[in-house]
């Protein structure tokens, strides 16, 4: 017989395991998590330094693909998205941002009245044991370890010296009072170990009698009386299942699986719905519509010297060495993230605040999908714009769900992103060419200094931009007014009773950072607003 639950949450990622944890700490509340993909066993997403061994694997991985993009030439992006407990914070580059006060203070603006930055801080300090210690901006009660990187290079040095050689200020904290500037990132990486959601909120949880953890666990569609979510059906390795939910039905699939799953359950815009061979039950024109993402130009540089890149790190009786220094020390470059260093500025002096992030990858590899590191040392420079005009979409393709949905990340969408760009990775040039860059400097890979022209800058653009895997905003909140919001204020979807979306694709518009810290803080505050209304 199928069973019953106070709560099911669809999806343990990095807001899934936050929902599980803090929903079952009451000891009244029977909760079923489902998840798509395995445990977080893989041998790579523990070590920090292992997630590019993830990126292709589709034990772990759901390798989202976009249609064809009609401003990068045709060409199709690459989305990879966790599939494991964890999410996407089992195999992201560990990087705790943010974003920036304004964002939330906009999302207020647009009538998200309690989503203000004064509101949501709690709920970031709520979450987060920084290592740092407590003050107006850090928590140190929480589950997540937010730490500092264990080593500070040559080569990183030196490039925050280039920054403030070209006017950025070195800025020792980006979740703090200001975003702008150059300096090292804190990381979610705990004891040389990824501290993924799945880690830090969902270990301890498990032992509780009331919580029960299902891996392998497809969503198939949720089960709907009318205009109330009571249930889910799902496929558990072939087997068709069916649950029940006394109280809510919670999405947490993500910016393509959340509006996905509810196109296949029948909530979305009808003339959609009817195209791809779905039953329409309950009209929302927004699902799957307004997605916001960032954009990022990826730029690399061949070096000279002795810098301890991750290239020179990870060959020969080096590797050997750090391997050995890992397992035996939790210590050496195994324990870094994807970008050590990151410096936020404008793309014009007129704006209030920083619009594009520059990452710093210690390292060239094969390509975006083939992490293979070079040998010679270099670094990768990814100049992103935050708050892109471009809009995208994600919509289920058939009633099938084991069919990917149609993903268009329209990236480039727009003149204003254009332009964008070409200030981007002007000022990423910049960088390189300066006094503290001679000594490491030898030639520019990609794009190359033939290419010097804007519409030769753009047409590179063109060849390489891409999502910077930060899509937010699918199933976005607004209040009763906006008829595009999917979901209330409290994360309910908009005209039906028992069902809510809590992920990144609830945000207003994407916030000016990494979007994993601000998904666990939005589950967090899901999670009181639910325990406060029981």
């Amino acid at each position: 017989m199928p069973e019953t639950y106070d709560f099911i949450i669809v999806g343990a990622g990095s807001a899934g395991c936050v929902l599980a944890n803090r929903l079952s700490t009451n000891p009244t509340n029977k909760v079923l998590l489902l998840e798509a993909g395995p445990e977080d066993s893989n041998f790579w997403i523990k070590i920090p330094l292992g997630f590019g061994k993830t990126l292709q694997n589709p034990k772990v991985n759901w390798l989202f693909e976009s249609e064809p993009e009609p401003k990068l030439n045709g060409r199709k992006d690459f989305l990879p998205r966790g599939k494991t407990l964890g999410g996407s914070s089992s195999i992201n580059g560990m990087i705790y941002m943010r974003g920036q006060s304004a964002d939330y203070d906009h999302w207020a603006q647009l009538g998200c009245r309690g989503w203000g930055y004064d509101d949501v801080l709690p709920y970031f300090k709520k979450a987060e044991n920084n290592k740092r210690g407590a003050d107006e901006y850090h928590g140190t009660d929480g589950p997540l370890t937010v730490s500092d990187l264990t080593e500070k290079t040559v080569f990183s040095k030196a490039m925050i010296a280039a920054g403030k050689e070209i006017g950025l200020p070195e800025n020792p904290d980006f979740n703090g009072a200001e975003q702008e500037g150059i300096g090292y990132a804190q990381v979610t990486i705990a004891k040389g170990r990824r501290n993924s959601t799945a880690e830090a909120f969902l270990k301890p949880a498990r032992k509780r009698p009331n919580l029960r953890v299902v891996t392998g666990a497809s969503a198939h569609h949720v089960i709907l009386d009318g205009s109330r979510a009571i249930g889910l059906t799902f496929d558990v390795h072939g087997q068709i299942k069916s649950a029940y939910a006394t109280r809510e039905v919670i999405i947490s699939c993500g910016a393509y699986g959340s509006p996905h799953l509810l196109e296949l359950s029948g909530i979305g815009d009808p003339e959609r719905l009817k195209t791809a061979g779905i039953t329409p039950l309950h009209a929302l024109k927004g699902v799957g519509e307004n997605m916001h993402d960032h954009q990022i130009f990826r730029m690399r540089w061949r070096l000279k010297g002795k810098l301890d890149t991750y290239n020179e790190r990870v060959h020969g009786l080096r590797a050997l060495f750090e391997g050995a220094r890992y397992f035996l020390s939790g210590t050496g470059v195994l324990t870094n993230p994807t970008n050590p260093v990151n410096a936020f500025f404008k793309t014009r002096p007129e704006i209030a605040t920083p619009d594009v992030q520059l990452q710093f990858f210690p390292g060239t590899y094969v390509s975006i999908r083939d992490r293979t590191l070079d040998k010679e040392p270099g670094v990768t420079l990814g100049p992103t714009l935050l708050r892109p005009h471009s809009r995208g979409s994600v919509h289920a393709k058939s009633p099938d769900p084991k069919a990917s949905p149609a993903i268009l990340t329209n990236v480039l969408g727009t003149s204003e992103d254009e332009a964008a760009a070409l200030i981007a990775m002007r000022f990423t040039r910049a960088m390189m060419e300066t006094k503290a860059m001679e000594p490491f400097y030898r030639h520019e890979m990609t794009p190359g200094t033939d290419v010097q022209t804007d519409n030769e800058l753009l047409a590179y653009a063109r060849e390489i931009g891409a999502s910077n895997w930060h899509p937010a905003s699918s199933c976005r909140m607004g209040p009763d007014t906006d008829q595009m919001a999917v979901v209330d204020l409290t994360c309910k979807v908009r005209g039906m009773e028992g069902l809510r979306v809590v992920d990144a694709s609830v945000m207003p518009t994407v916030i000016s950072g990494n979007t994993n810290a601000p998904t666990i803080m939005i589950a967090e505050k899901i999670s009181d607003v639910i325990l406060m209304s029981a």
